[in-house]
């Protein structure tokens, strides 16, 4: 073991590396999406079934499809990293939209008519009485979305992406065990690190609303 972590550990340390980008630049872009999109439809509730549907739709495509049919988009399928972030994005966007407008959703009306009472307007109430009381709400579904698109990730090695799936890929093609679980385990511990560290905050958030 010692020996093959001299040999590909620069390796595996480069690809955890592109992995991790990949994860963040995708989560970044699923919740400047779905957060604002989660807001808007607590106000439009009437658009809440298709928009979540549709979300619903896309996180049922199988990872390998969605990477496959995005590649002759123009402008995505020049660039693998790009394309993707835009993918990953998608598999981020359901558990995110989905808790944001369910814990906005169920802050109890008697507080929203309190705010409403005081003079509050729509963001002061959204940033001072909503978002407060649904953050551990939100924050478990961007612990759901995290962890889903660590995995994800791995699928990105198959059109050029980089990440730790290229070391799953390699292990798969050349029957080596080894290159397997350089990969798989690192992605791995990865989510486990992301998921205890957003736990840890939704949980410290969770006490602090109490």
């Amino acid at each position: 073991m010692m020996a093959f972590l001299r040999a590909q550990g620069w390796g595996i340390a480069r690809l955890t590396f592109e992995h991790l980008w990949l994860t963040l630049s995708a989560m970044m872009l699923a919740v400047a999406i779905g957060l604002p999109l989660g807001v808007l439809l607590t106000r439009k509730r009437r658009w809440a079934g298709p928009v979540i549907g549709f979300a619903n739709v896309v996180q049922t495509v199988p990872s390998l499809a969605l990477f496959g049919l995005l590649l002759p988009v123009p402008w995505l399928g020049e660039n693998a990293a790009r394309l993707a972030i835009v993918a990953l994005t998608g598999y981020a966007l359901l558990p995110i939209l989905r808790n944001t407008y369910a814990g906005i959703g169920s802050v109890d009306e008697a507080l929203v008519d309190v705010a409403n009472a005081m003079g509050m307007t729509g963001w002061q109430r959204l940033v001072k009485v909503e978002l407060p009381i649904a953050a551990s709400v939100i924050l478990a579904g961007l612990r759901t979305a995290t962890v889903t698109c660590v995995g994800v990730a791995t699928i990105a090695a198959a059109i050029g992406a980089g990440g730790l799936g290229e070391l799953i890929f390699r292990g798969v093609a050349s029957v080596d065990n080894g290159l397997v679980l350089a990969g798989a385990i690192p992605a791995a511990l990865l989510a486990l690190v992301a998921d205890a560290g957003l736990g840890w905050v939704e949980k410290k958030m969770s006490v602090r609303r109490a």
